[in-house]
């Protein structure tokens, strides 16, 4: 009775009744079974599909990346460090090219730490580099009876 009232309605009601505790977590293990595997489907789906878009800082995509692998392992389909750092340095843009060379340089393998600071390193190197724009735009004025420019004016007169 205490397992069964710790659960929201709308999951108890999808459980069937049983005599023992051990029996009704068995049926609500079998209620997620299939529910992880779509979760899990899900989570490779967008760690293939999510690139970084520089829109937010570059340690934060490389954390949403450790975060969904951590969300996978806890489903028994570990990604391994290894593999998850080279994945994740081949769908950095163009922009991070030295970063790339000098990953692909090296023979030891590199960390999740050791990537992640020399991405944010890269990240500060090109925002220096990145030279600040500022674009300017001119207009005519408009005489507002007759719908001509001033230059216009300036020359019926003639």
């Amino acid at each position: 009775m205490i397992i069964k009232n710790s659960i929201s309605m709308p999951i108890r009601e999808a459980i069937p009744d049983s005599k023992n505790a051990k029996t009704y977590l068995e049926s609500v293990e079998e209620q997620f079974r299939g529910t992880s595997k779509a979760h899990a489907s899900t989570l490779i789906l967008k760690m293939l599909t999510t690139k970084y878009d520089g829109s937010s800082g570059v340690r934060e995509h490389i954390m949403m990346m450790t975060d969904m692998a951590n969300k996978l392992k806890s489903m028994d389909m570990e990604i391994s460090e290894g593999f998850l750092v080279h994945f994740i340095m081949t769908y950095l843009p163009v922009q991070f090219g030295p970063s790339k060379i000098n990953y692909n340089t090296q023979r030891e393998k590199w960390k999740m730490s050791e990537l992640s600071a020399m991405c944010v390193q890269e990240e500060e190197h090109l925002k220096v580099e990145k030279p600040e724009v500022a674009y300017v735009t001119t207009t005519t004025n408009l005489d507002k009876k007759k719908g001509k420019s001033v230059s216009e004016k300036g020359s019926s007169s003639m």
